[in-house]
């Protein structure tokens, strides 16, 4: 496991070239839509809701990934799954426990990068309990990060990077560690 302080850009660079280093050409694919936003809300949705809005743009994803035949890696749009019209309660539902990169962890049976041969770099809510001793841990005992992610083209999980702490204040954003297990 390495662990940097280096920009996500640059960690992810050095893994897919360590990846397709025997390659004579590497082709990438960056994707944008017009995301399938909520309703804002005061008060959070069910998970079942948040799932539903998340699927949506996730079928948007898969025709993106259809087109993008050939590429070797495809960069979703930030907050491309779960959008930006939050408040630090109202985003919880959306958020996933995304576990360490060498937790071998496959989010689904039926990889969309695997059926195309692809590396998949999303952007994704992340949760996680913090330590009430803590000092910097949230009255509601859980750090939420603004988290982007890569897939292998198996599905499997390669990295994670928490850019930001997600606390809905500018004053407290906190830039945090990018993962890589090869």
């Amino acid at each position: 496991m390495i662990i940097s302080y280096f920009p996500k850009y640059v960690a992810i660079l050095v893994l897919f070239v360590l990846r397709v280093g025997a390659l004579d050409t590497f082709l990438a694919s960056v994707f944008e839509h017009a995301l399938i936003l909520p309703n804002r809300t005061e008060t959070p949705v069910l998970k079942e809701e948040a799932l539903l809005l998340m699927n949506k743009n996730i079928d948007v994803l898969e025709k993106a990934l259809k087109l993008a035949q050939g590429a070797h890696i495809i960069v979703t749009p930030e907050d491309g799954i779960y959008g930006w019209v939050f408040t630090r309660e109202t985003i919880y539902p959306y958020l996933e426990d995304i576990p360490d990169p060498e937790a071998n962890w496959i989010p689904c049976r039926d990889p969309r990068g695997e059926e195309n041969s692809i590396y998949i770099v999303a952007n994704i809510g992340d949760k996680n309990l913090c330590n009430a001793s803590d000092p910097q841990c949230p009255p509601d005992g859980h750090y939420q990060y603004n988290t982007d992610v890569v897939f292998n083209s198996e599905g499997r999980l390669m990295a994670h990077y928490h850019k930001v702490r997600i606390t809905c204040a500018l004053a407290d954003l906190d830039l945090f560690l990018f993962v890589i297990s090869m």
